[in-house]
């Protein structure tokens, strides 16, 4: 199949540009943005360009950004420098947003993602054909030495980019991915192969359910984030959505690692040597009330004790009327009765050990926004 038929034919598998669309081609001068601008339009879209110049080369920049102006026409745009490459990435998709924009992307660089991912965080997720916020990438199934060739066979200049070695992708490119080619000739195929894979869970998840699945306890539940819950009873999991409700409390926290669980022997206030069940006997809890009562806790550290032990960092509610201690130092109603359904046994957790990427995954207290993954 010809490199065009390829090229459009990646269009059409991911619905990335209508037929005969517009399109912003998002052009640094190299050959495979070149290679971009090029055959988009041979295959009959409506193609303008942009480039933005972060000045981070001096001189060099401003050539590349005059080669994008007198080649591509395209807009110039003047962004500032960044501290990362992520940041730079951020920079550049934050331009044109109110139009649909193309990247030069190409297998050389799904093959640089991949393995950068499985090396920082075990995750063989590769770049999307289409993100979230309107870029595309056509050449996905292109290798870098076609883009080069096709630039040469239409005699298209391009511009080489003399940063490129110092950054990750250099590394990889430079480096890593000529060691691996002496394990095996096949390494980027197979590695690009990864890459089409159908998508996994996030790591933690994974963790989070193979735990659940392997406790030995009759029922269990773990937090998966974004107030998402899986529950164990038995030989069934099942997923329940929300914050953790125990009896009349619902509990929430941006902490990691907490649990809700019952009291158990030996509990103590985490930081002081007050044992829980003096806490109990001071505010005055009936002892027929104190095993179903919900406990915060960090391993084997009691954090907080809804309506009794407050904590800044954990948000615990009920219903107005309902049983229980009104308030820290509060008098106990005569009665409190547990949520139906909730074994006093079990030990639910407010939040998962780590989120995707090594960061802790949470709960959004009410009001919070939450944050969504990062893709590159």
């Amino acid at each position: 199949m010809e490199l065009l038929e390829r090229i459009e034919a990646q269009i059409r598998r991911h619905e990335l540009i209508s037929p005969g669309g517009e399109i912003t081609c998002l052009v640094s001068g190299g050959a495979d943005s070149t290679c971009l601008w090029h055959a988009l339009r041979a295959l009959g879209y409506r193609v303008s360009a942009l480039h933005v110049n972060h000045g981070l080369r001096g001189e060099e920049s401003d050539r590349d950004a005059a080669f994008c102006r007198e080649t591509f026409a395209a807009e110039i745009v003047a962004a500032p420098p960044a501290r990362t490459e992520a940041e730079l990435r951020d920079l550049r998709y934050a331009c044109a947003t109110d139009r649909l924009r193309a990247t030069g992307h190409t297998a050389s660089d799904q093959v640089e993602t991949v393995l950068y991912r499985l090396a920082a965080s075990g995750s063989t997720r590769g770049i999307k054909p289409h993100r979230e916020d309107g870029v595309v990438r056509p050449l996905l199934t292109l290798w870098r030495e076609e883009t080069e060739a096709y630039c040469r066979a239409n005699r298209l200049e391009f511009r080489s980019d003399s940063s490129n070695p110092e950054t990750l992708r250099g590394l990889i490119r430079d480096e890593l991915l000529p060691l691996l080619r002496r394990l095996h000739p096949a390494v980027e195929q197979n590695l690009l192969r990864l890459a089409g894979e159908r998508p996994r869970l996030p790591r933690a998840v994974e963790d989070t359910l193979l735990g659940l699945l392997a406790s030995r306890d009759g029922s269990k539940s773990a937090d998966l984030g974004c107030g998402i819950k899986a529950v164990r009873e038995y030989d069934r999991l099942s997923l329940e959505q929300g914050p953790v409700r125990w009896g009349p409390w619902t509990i929430e926290s941006d902490l990691p690692g907490l649990e809700v669980r019952a009291r158990g022997p030996g509990d103590r206030l985490a930081g002081r040597s007050k044992k829980l069940q003096d806490v109990f006997v001071d505010a005055k809890v009936p002892r027929a009330e104190r095993d179903a009562w919900p406990v915060v806790v960090r391993g084997e550290e009691v954090v907080a004790v809804p309506g009794i032990v407050e904590d800044d960092d954990v948000n615990a509610t009920r219903p107005s009327g309902s049983s229980g201690v009104a308030g820290k130092g509060g008098e106990p109603s005569a009665r409190r009765t547990v949520h139906r359904g909730t074994d006093k046994r079990r030990g639910r957790s407010i939040l998962p050990p780590a989120a995707p990427g090594g960061g802790g995954g949470r709960l959004r207290r009410p009001g919070a926004d939450g944050g969504e993954e990062r893709e590159g």
